[in-house]
């Protein structure tokens, strides 16, 4: 897998092994951060990050900090090789706990953007909520990956903006009420 745009176009980053995760293919992540537009500057939580694959697409492109929480010990590690071989410490942070005990001990923490890609076996509506709510800035975006062939969900604190289908996974893009 490979950054796509940025600073740091072309770099590969590893991906881990097993089935816990699901890589967003490179056309969803290009999709994603097309259509997301200029992020310079601006702060993420990558709730369910894997590799750190759209963690590191976000700072190539001028993010100026993410939160990258996984609770998978094999992705954690990769997470972990990818940004010492990146050198990007000081960007994301990485935090190896379950997105909802994050969550609930981190209740103050505000993002501009939410990046949203849970396990497809496991998609923890409830937790999407929570997260979309607690720690979507005002005006702020979450971005929800979810199986392409399944109506998207609605969340009470937020307004879905647009809806991109790409086959076997689609994005929703939410806006935070004010």
């Amino acid at each position: 897998m490979r950054i796509i745009a940025g600073h740091l176009k072309g770099r590969t980053i590893h991906e881990p092994h097993g089935r816990h995760t699901h890589p967003m293919s490179e056309k969803v992540r290009g999709a994603l951060f097309n259509i997301l537009g200029d992020i310079s500057g601006l702060s993420l939580l990558d709730a369910f990050t894997g590799s750190g694959a759209l963690s590191f697409e976000a700072v190539s492109r001028g993010a100026a900090h993410v939160v990258a929480i996984d609770k998978d010990r094999s992705a954690h590690s990769v997470l972990e090789r990818n940004l010492d071989e990146l050198d990007l410490r000081v960007q994301i942070h990485p935090v190896r706990a379950n997105t909802g005990g994050w969550s609930l001990h981190n209740a103050e923490k505000k993002f501009d953007i939410v990046l949203l890609d849970p396990p497809y076996d496991d998609l923890q509506l409830p937790l999407l909520q929570r997260l979309v709510k607690r720690h979507v800035k005002p005006g702020g975006l979450a971005v929800l990956s979810y199986p392409g062939k399944q109506a998207a969900p609605e969340f009470d604190a937020a307004k879905t903006v647009e809806t991109k289908n790409y086959g076997d996974s689609q994005l929703v893009f939410y806006r935070k009420k004010a």
